[in-house]
């Protein structure tokens, strides 16, 4: 304990003269006692001496540099006090360096005494107790015992409580648990008793929960780009460590990616329970379930805080001012719940929800602290559900332009059935540039194409579109699959000059094209993965395909490969969302994907249906990567429907033509189609003639939904549609054509061209004012 060691005193006359002085003072200053009497007071001072008031001229207090007797100078602080009734003065001084611990050490001890959260006892030697600031009454926890604090007292080592976490605290009264003890000495090192630290264990333990919630919360939520997944994180850090019961009611335009009004005051808010969680992980059947709307509240001071951003704390009876229907309330208190938290998931001034906590096992009421921490927790759970709401909006305008440049899912025509599946990629990822088309062509052909794009989102689906675009354009060419290819890789070049260099342009393509006469296809590839065919006879193979280089690389050619396909046979184009998979071996998606397409495919079976169940075995959820998939079941023109003739270039020949031509539209029984198709035969036969290089010319006929009439000869001069003035004998041939049939045009093959022009089984009235 304080034993005043080191403080000196001296007795001075009214004249400032000492009188007598303490055995300190003469070892303050080197001197005895008969030296140090006798003298005035100043005289024992330095060249700055003291001050000018107080006893003996002295001021009350202050601080000088003290001489000693060897010539140095002693830093003392000292203070005068008047002595009655005599005019005489006391005077206290002590080393600066020892008043200054004495007066840090008064400061730390009151700074102690005075907090509200840390406890502290000082025992004397004897362990009693001599003071602190623990109130009796408040004492609910464990003290130390006296044997520990012996050990301390004698071995001067701290005692450190061995259980830092301390024990579970029910109640709202303050228990104190001890944390540290530690020995109490003078400045020489003597014991003088222990001082015991103690730490107010609600408090404690309140921080300790709000900070891990604080943690959880940062850790846990955020992690999904989805609303509904961001609020049951939400919810799995809140219940149980903050309550028993929770939900998470959302904004119905967040829901669907919208951003959410600004309301004020009560009314319809519009809010949706988007999330739940209980203790026992049982919601109960009583309660408003999951998509249930909130009824419309009644403009209360709580609404208000809620709809500013502010947490509010509840009971069941404060509960009855929010409903305008007395009976709604059951919907929303679980059985037991005596206490409620109600907080804003606000973000940029909007509220996009709400969270609602109840307590029902837990005893402890909430508090407006713990609606300050729902609050901030709040506030960062409506980040993480407003930038889930912002990719929804981009995720949803992607996959709607997406969706809307690939064709109709399904087509049925004369040489194939068609069923296309997109899934989009999930996780995240975004959607991407796969994509898949059916083009159907001239002369009954199909043209079937699988596309990807490097890249996701919108820019790879704004490529995707300009790349599907200029292959519909190339087709119309009726070039061949590698020199489609050849064109469709100098557009991707010319859209990589343009884009930057952080967006290069990469794609990869199949283009296919099946010919239901000849039963044959003709495919290219541009680095995409093959095609897969199921035979008839339930086989399934993979085609073998010489890929080319991608699209954008440049300076490659692409070969071409024909696969014979009997009718009823299934040709698969896909991309590689379907067959890549996380250990990278692509080969081994493609066997499953030939496997599972042969266990899947029925011939009684819609073929949609087939490539639904594929895409969900093989690509379920796909977290990187689009899906996309085109299944087509090929038919074939019977050998009847078709009839082929070769002619000699000589003119005449055209009446000949003519008349097999009629012969042939009557065994089809289509002889009011007689007219307009010898008009027809008889323009393309004698352009042939006149101008197909002098060779023999084929013709031929092929009836389907349409009919078809083709002409090759071996020039591979372009026809041009020309008017024909008035006055010119000729001219008027493609012009005529061009009236007569519903549309006509030209493609090249490697030893000459071929004309064609469809008609429909059912003519329509010729119009030949035109020629007038």
């Amino acid at each position: 304990m304080f034993t005043f060691r080191g403080i000196a005193t001296a007795v001075l006359d009214e004249h400032g003269v000492v009188l007598r002085c303490s055995e300190a003072a003469c070892d303050l200053t080197g001197r005895t006692a008969e030296e140090v009497c006798g003298r005035p007071f100043r005289q024992l001072f330095g060249d700055q001496g003291v001050g000018g008031h107080g006893g003996g001229g002295l001021p009350s207090e202050g601080r000088a540099m003290l001489r000693h007797r060897t010539g140095a100078e002693v830093d003392v602080t000292y203070r005068v006090l008047g002595l009655k009734p005599s005019a005489e003065s006391l005077v206290l001084l002590a080393p600066s360096r020892s008043a200054d611990a004495w007066e840090q050490g008064a400061g730390v001890l009151r700074a102690l005494l005075s907090q509200d959260h840390i406890g502290m006892k000082l025992y004397d030697k004897g362990l009693t107790a001599v003071c602190g600031n623990l109130p009796s009454d408040e004492v609910g926890g464990v003290g130390m015992d006296d044997v520990a604090l012996r050990a301390v007292l004698e071995t001067g080592a701290p005692h450190v409580s061995g259980d830092p976490h301390l024990p579970t605290v029910r109640g709202s009264f303050r228990q104190w648990a001890p944390l540290s003890a530690h020995r109490v000495q003078d400045e020489e090192g003597s014991p003088e008793g222990v001082v015991v630290l103690y730490v107010d264990a609600l408090a404690f333990q309140r921080a300790h929960r709000d900070l891990a919630l604080l943690h959880d919360a940062a850790t846990g939520i955020g992690g999904s780009l989805d609303p509904r997944r961001a609020a049951q994180d939400l919810l799995d850090v809140l219940v149980p460590a903050l309550g028993d019961f929770g939900s998470v009611e959302l904004a119905e335009a967040v829901l669907s990616g919208d951003e959410p009004p600004k309301f004020q005051g009560g009314g319809d808010l519009h809010l949706r329970r988007a999330a739940v969680a209980s203790r026992t992980g049982t919601w109960p059947a009583e309660l408003l379930q999951l998509g249930g709307a909130i009824p419309p509240l009644l403009h209360t001071a709580e609404v208000t805080d809620v709809q500013q951003g502010r947490a509010s704390v509840f009971d069941p009876a404060s509960l009855v001012s929010l409903c305008s229907d007395p009976e709604q309330l059951r919907l929303f208190i679980p059985e037991g719940g005596h206490s409620a938290l109600w907080g804003p998931l606000f973000a940029r001034g909007l509220v996009l929800g709400t969270v609602a906590v109840w307590r029902t096992d837990q005893p402890e009421p909430f508090d407006e602290e713990d609606a300050d921490l729902l609050t901030e927790i709040g506030s960062r759970a409506a980040l993480s559900v407003d930038n889930a709401r912002r990719y929804k909006r981009e995720h949803r305008s992607v996959l709607a332009l997406q969706e809307s440049l690939l064709p109709p899912p399904t087509s049925d025509t004369v040489a194939a059935e068609t069923a296309g599946v997109y899934l989009p990629a999930g996780g995240g990822a975004g959607v991407s540039g796969d994509w898949y088309d059916v083009i159907p062509m001239p002369s009954f052909r199909l043209a079937l194409v699988a596309g990807d794009v490097a890249g996701h989102g919108l820019y790879a689906t704004a490529t995707m579109g300009r790349l599907r675009t200029a292959v519909r354009t190339l087709s119309d060419l009726e070039l061949a699959p590698d020199e489609l290819l050849t064109r469709l890789d100098d557009t991707v070049q010319q859209l990589g000059g343009a884009a930057d260099a952080a967006n290069p342009v990469s794609a990869t393509c199949l283009y296919a094209v099946y010919n239901p006469v000849l039963r044959r296809c003709i495919l290219a590839s541009a680095g995409h993965p093959p095609p897969v065919v199921l035979r008839p006879d339930g086989t399934a193979e993979v085609v073998d395909v010489s890929p080319g280089p991608p699209l954008g690389v440049g300076g490659m050619p692409f070969e071409t490969t024909i696969v014979d396909l009997e009718a009823g046979s299934v040709l698969a184009l896909y991309t590689n969302g379907l067959v890549e998979r996380d250990d990278g071996d692509t080969d081994r998606g493609m066997r499953r994907l030939t496997e599972r397409l042969a266990a899947l495919y029925g011939p009684e079976q819609p073929l949609r249906a087939t490539g639904e169940a594929l895409v969900d075995e093989l690509g379920g959820v796909p977290e990187r990567d689009d899906v996309a998939l085109l299944l087509a079941r090929t038919r074939a023109i019977p050998d009847g429907d078709t009839a082929s003739w070769e002619f000699p270039a000589d003119l005449a020949v055209v009446a000949t033509a003519r008349r097999a031509v009629t012969r042939q539209l009557a065994v089809w029984g289509l002889d009011e189609l007689c007219f307009t198709t010898e008009l027809i035969v008889s323009e393309l036969v004698t352009n042939a003639i006149r101008y197909g290089g002098g060779g023999p010319f084929g013709l031929r006929m092929i009836r389907g939904d349409v009919l078809v009439c083709e002409v090759n000869d071996s020039s591979s001069t372009q026809p041009r549609l020309r008017r024909a003035r008035w006055t010119d004998e000729g001219g008027r041939g493609l012009f005529l054509v061009a009236r007569l049939a519903t549309r006509w045009g030209c493609r090249y093959r490697m030893d000459g061209k071929t004309i064609w022009a469809e008609q429909p089984l059912v003519p329509a009235e010729a119009d030949f004012t035109a020629f007038m």
